[in-house]
């Protein structure tokens, strides 16, 4: 199953149900509409300050777009770094930690 971003959410639950375009989206939030054209095609991240003028527009939570920007980044993280991992053996308890932080 391949992992839903915030800009194919955006498209699809919002922008095209209530007919509004890229263009009308990023003059009413301040941005270029290039800038909401790289959110929907996946090339470009939400930031804080995005979620912010989108929970405004929206009349939602920033929380809400950046929540689904972080579990959006985690997943593709996962997937990406999963060779990258392997190697890395997780500690056994704090009791473990050689580093002396967890005491």
């Amino acid at each position: 199953m391949g992992t839903i971003c915030p800009g194919e959410i955006l498209k699809e639950d919002y922008l095209d149900p209530l007919k509004i375009s890229q263009n009308a989206l990023g003059r009413a939030l301040g941005v270029s509409p290039r800038a909401i054209n790289e959110i929907v095609h996946g090339r470009r991240s939400i930031t804080a300050q995005m979620s912010v003028r989108l929970g405004a527009y929206f009349r939602q939570s920033p929380r809400f777009w950046l929540n689904i920007q972080t579990e959006c980044d985690i997943r593709e993280a996962l997937r990406s770094e999963k060779k990258l991992t392997a190697h890395i053996r997780p500690i056994g308890s704090v009791a473990e930690d050689p580093s002396g932080y967890g005491r």
